[in-house]
Order: structure tokens, then C-alpha cells, then sequence
């Protein structure tokens, strides 16, 4: 592995289901002598574990976009309020 940089890469897709067989065996060594990635590899799981628990949703795009719009006018309003 050459770098920390890409163990924490290989440790997020790891989480997902996203890593190759060839990435998982490089993360596993690479954690084996490196005890901060092996810290750092620890707590991204508690994290997604507890996110995962926490069910949390988000918005539908249409309400997402009429947020947005909102956002807008309310934006354009208030700049030609100000002058």
C-alpha cells in the first residue's frame, strides 16, 4: 500500500460493499502495521454504524428544488429590499 491516503479510501469503499477483493487484502495489511489507519479504519465504522441507527432520511429532489427556489426569491427579495 503506498500511502494512508489510499488506505482511507479503500477503507470507505470497504464499508460499502465497493472494494475489490485485491483492495481488501492491501487495507488488511496495510492496518497490520499502521496503527493510526487501524484507529482511523475503527471509528468510520462506529460512525456508520451509529448513522445507519440513526435512520436518517433525506429530502425527495422535488422538495430539495422548491427549497432552492424559495431560497432564491427569498434571496432576490431581501438584495432588492437592502438597496
Amino acid at each position: 500500500m503506498s500511502s494512508c491516503k489510499k488506505a482511507a479510501i479503500i477503507c470507505t469503499k470497504k464499508q460499502y460493499q465497493e472494494a475489490t477483493l485485491w483492495e481488501r487484502i492491501q487495507f488488511i495489511f496495510h492496518i497490520n502495521i499502521c496503527q493510526a489507519c487501524k484507529v482511523f479504519s475503527k471509528k468510520n465504522r462506529q460512525l456508520s454504524t451509529l448513522c445507519h441507527q440513526a435512520n436518517l432520511k433525506t429530502l425527495p429532489t422535488e422538495e430539495k428544488e422548491r427549497l432552492k427556489e424559495c431560497l432564491k426569491n427569498e434571496i432576490k427579495s431581501n438584495t432588492l429590499t437592502l438597496k
